[in-house]
This record gives structure tokens, sequence and C-alpha cells, in this order.
């Protein structure tokens, strides 16, 4: 059965507009989870909201939101009141511009979506727009309102169909510098950085998802599956801690020897001396056959 959808409205891109639905591209479904339960019954808890000053309980029909001035004084907020500020969806995504993708700094990525045509009357229209982008590289921004809020969402094409990537605004982005300001900028010798240089080749790799491995989720399952069973929890040694290095070079001479490093640098090495000799070669014919020309 395929999932619902999580909005439903229309793509637009000038006068081109299709019926699209949204569905969100990741699910927490698999994640193991726990609930907070009474060690003595087994039954579940349920948690109570209780007034921090006086500990008593409160009431679903008294609870309300406040914004905290200051502490201890908060300014409360009605319903109605916050409905008046409220942004009505019009269910469009309106695609405003175009920018290159290399253009999108990683950090304001935010929340995926897939985004799919919405019935067979709006293929045509859906196919046009995905492969307009397709064709100039670009990804399309726009505006789109989610539960009740404005999002700037990152449109781009994904094999029949397009992916939607909300981003975030500046102000939920934090400035580097406040911590990047105090690392230092040490010395470090070329041979250093060619020596990480040729670890870095000996691990260079294609991205490939499918490797990666949740461990701590496949012991949670290992982990429950045996308390059911009733088989006793054996705790682990604690690890012992490496010792600190003293010399950087002395570590990454040993990183390369551990990885048949030195084999791979001899490699790298003798594919550049090569490339540099048969450039050197192709100069010295293209200037031997000027001087005959001439």
């Amino acid at each position: 059965m395929a999932p619902r959808a999580y909005w439903k409205g229309t793509l637009k891109l000038s006068l081109v507009s299709c019926p699209v639905a949204l569905y969100p591209a990741t699910t927490a479904a698999e994640k193991t989870r726990f609930h907070m339960i009474n060690r003595e019954t087994g039954n579940r808890l349920k948690q109570q909201m209780v007034d921090s000053e006086t500990g008593d309980v409160v009431e679903s029909d008294q609870k309300g939101r406040g914004y905290e001035l200051r502490k201890g004084k908060s300014v409360e907020i009605e319903p109605e009141e916050l409905e008046a500020v409220q942004i009505e969806s019009n269910h469009t995504i309106d695609i405003e511009s175009f920018v290159p993708s290399e253009e999108i700094d990683q950090r304001y990525l935010n929340h995926p979506y897939y985004i799919a045509p919405e019935g067979k009357a709006a293929v045509d229209a859906f196919a046009v727009i995905r492969d307009a982008m397709k064709d100039q590289d670009r990804v399309a921004l726009a505006k789109i309102v989610l539960t009740n809020r404005e999002h700037i969402i990152a449109i781009e094409p994904l094999g029949k169909g397009l992916l939607g990537t909300t981003l975030r605004f500046p102000y939920e982005l934090r400035d580097e510098d406040q911590f990047f300001d105090d690392i230092r900028s040490p010395k470090i010798s070329k041979d250093m950085v060619e020596l990480a240089g040729h670890i870095l080749h000996t691990k260079a790799a294609h991205f490939d998802p499918s490797k990666f491995k949740d461990e701590y989720e496949t012991a949670l399952k290992a982990l429950v599956k045996r308390k059911a069973t009733g088989k006793k929890i054996a705790m682990p040694e604690p690890e012992e801690r490496p010792s600190n290095v003293v010399s950087l070079m002395d570590a990454l001479k040993q990183s390369l020897k551990g990885r048949g490093g030195k084999k791979a640098a001899a490699r790298s090495h003798a594919r550049r001396a090569t490339g540099r000799q048969r450039a050197t070669r192709k100069t010295q014919r293209t200037t031997a056959r000027h001087r005959k020309a001439g």
C-alpha cells in the first residue's frame, strides 16, 4: 500500500502548472523505540503537566502558550491570536528562481520530500518542468506552507520524479566563527600533508549508502530479542583507551604501513612522474615541430 501524501497542491512554473503530492523521503519507523514503564507492574507510564512552582497537576483546559520575556515573566498568547498571524496555505509551490546546485550551502538543507505528479493529467506538465531542470542543471527555489509555517523549498530532479528539500532560514544557523576562531594555524610540513594525502588515496571510494551499518540499532534489536527469550545479557569489558600519540609524523607513517600505503604511494608517485614525463616529451615535440616549420 502506497504511503499517504503529506501535502497536496500545485507546482507552478510561470503559466505551466500541475497537481503534485509531497511524500516524506525519510522514516523512523524501523528505529527501535522504548517506552517508560512501571517496573513493578510492567504498565506504561503517562506524562502529566505539573506547575513548576506549586507542583500541582495542570488539567488540559488550564494549559496555554506563553513566551518568556525574562526569567519568571511570560506573556500568554491566545490560540486565536496565533491563528491571526498564521499563513494560510494556498497549496501552491510557485517556483521563484533557479540556482546552480553547488551554490546551496549544505547547512541550509533540512527535510527531504519526494514530489510526484498527482493524477495522469499532471504527468506531461510535470515532465516538462523536471526535464527543463535536468537540461539546465539547476535547482528550483520556491515557497511552500507546511503546518502553518512558510518554508523555502529547493527542488531538483530525482529519477522520474523530483526531490524537494526544505531549507533553513539564516537565523537558524549558528555562525561558524564562534567555533573556529580559536583554532590555531600551526605550521605543518609539506611531507606530513603528502603522507596524509597518500592515506586519503588508499581510502578513496565512491558514495554508497548501502554500506552504512547502524551497529547500535542492530545491537538494540539483538538485546531486546535476548531479553524477550529470557537469556542473560553479558556486560562487555570496558575498552582500554589508546595512549596519546606523541609524534604526528610517526602516526602518519604507521597508518600508511598498516594499509599497504607504501605501495600505493609509490604507484601514485610513479603515475605523477610518468604524467610529467609525457607532458615534457609532448612539449618538446611541439617545440621541435614549430622550429622545423619556421
